[in-house]
């Protein structure tokens, strides 16, 4: 294979799909703002130990997916495979944040995970993310979703998606429920992928997340979760659900939807669509209000969601066509000098304007044709002797004389 393709799993945004890529950025960050939420970016590498603590060491991001190397001081170095651990590493180094609780902030960057690459994963993808951290009331789980359904409805997707919710409840109801769900898959060892019996002893509650066909029919008739959730569990889980249902936010329970980890508590959410194949999440998250002090911080309760923003462009709504042009047609070495004046002086005053760099009339204007162009300034040696343009309509064909100084008031008229 040649050396100047992309690397397998990484692709080219070219300005047509860029377009479509900053739209779904664009509103996200739009909508993050109006409910106060402020941006903020981690670096692309971290140490490699966040990431094995902050996902946990068991999942098969960590143990397949990372993309891991030693630097040249034989530091052992990750490129980042999601957004939580590094937001949440940044929160403990930077001790100005936490006089600055509820913390709500958004993100957006590239991500890497070595997988195989399909219909909407790519081995280099790029995320949107909100996160919440010193917030340990429901109110903050309703609040995620509700930024989330909203940038959904905003790239016209929402009508297309399901959300589906889930409680796994305080430490208190997971440790209970982690060991009946335990002895259910030890009477069932035999049936267990190898995978999951490594899993059995390490963390069985990671079986409920396995892809292998043998463990899902087991996990179809597990334990459920919502039969061993505790009264402030219980009480917790039917403030998010009364939140939403006021939010007009209508919602599925899906007691199959889990977060392996022990950091990870209360509300898990997803919304799903059954238009773009298999790969059905749009974007998930849920409360992990144990992660800021397994990775060394103070206690410290956070919630938060991702959403890969190519799975949402293949979904989301055209995007605002770009402003149609102004072209600028100089006749003549006197006015081409004077042309770039004029251009950047309409650029200023928020006009696009093209402006080849050569060519004859006949050229330039064939240009303005293939650009979509609104007008063309033209200008030669006598508009430039009386301190005029003519100012054409290249929609309807009409042709006008314009003062210089008076180009933008006829173009924004």
């Amino acid at each position: 294979m040649s050396k100047l393709q992309p690397v397998r799993g990484t692709h080219d945004l070219l300005p047509d799909e860029y377009r479509r890529f900053s739209h779904v950025v664009d509103t996200a960050r739009d909508v993050a703002r109006l409910y106060g939420y402020r941006e903020m970016a981690t670096p692309i590498f971290e140490f490699t130990e966040l990431f094995a603590r902050g996902i946990g060491e068991t999942t098969d991001v960590v143990s397949k997916e990372m993309y891991t190397f030693s630097d040249r001081g034989n530091d052992s170095l990750t490129l980042r495979p999601e957004y939580t651990a590094g937001i949440c590493r940044a929160f403990i180094s930077n001790g100005e944040l936490a006089q600055q609780l509820p913390l709500k902030v958004f993100a957006a960057g590239p991500m890497f995970r070595y997988e195989r690459p399909q219909k909407g994963r790519q081995r280099q993808f790029h995320q949107i993310d909100v996160e919440v951290l010193g917030a340990p009331e429901p109110g903050a789980d309703i609040e995620v979703i509700s930024i989330a359904a909203d940038i959904l409805d905003r790239l016209g997707i929402l009508d297309r998606c399901v959300l589906k919710l889930n409680s796994l409840g305080d430490p208190q109801s997971r440790q209970a429920y982690r060991a009946i769900l335990s002895d259910y898959y030890l009477a069932h060892e035999s049936r267990l992928s190898e995978d999951s019996k490594t899993r059995l002893q390490r963390n069985p509650l990671r079986i409920l997340d396995s892809k292998d066909e043998g463990d899902k029919a087991l996990n179809a008739q597990a334990p459920s979760f919502a039969d061993h959730l505790n009264e402030a569990s219980r009480d917790f889980f039917a403030a998010v659900k009364d939140g939403l249902t006021a939010a007009g936010i209508p919602f599925e329970i899906d007691p199959t939807l889990v977060r392996g980890l022990d950091y990870y508590t209360h509300t898990a959410f997803e919304f799903v669509t059954a238009h773009i194949g298999a790969q059905g999440t749009v974007l998930g998250g849920g409360r992990y209000d144990g992660l800021i002090a397994e990775l060394g911080g103070p206690p410290t309760a956070g919630i938060g969601w991702a959403g890969g923003i190519e799975r949402l462009m293949m979904l989301a709504n055209e995007p605002m066509p770009l402003p149609r042009p102004v072209v600028m047609v100089p006749l003549g070495a006197a006015a081409e000098a004077k042309a770039l004046g004029i251009a950047r002086a309409l650029r200023r005053a928020g006009i696009a304007v093209e402006q080849d760099y050569r060519g004859t009339m006949k050229r330039r204007m064939q240009r303005a044709n293939k650009l979509k162009a609104r007008a063309a300034v033209i200008i030669g040696d006598d508009e430039l002797a009386r301190g005029v343009a003519q100012l054409k309509d290249l929609d309807s064909g009409a042709q006008h004389e314009v003062a210089l100084d008076k180009l933008v008031v006829a173009l924004k008229g």
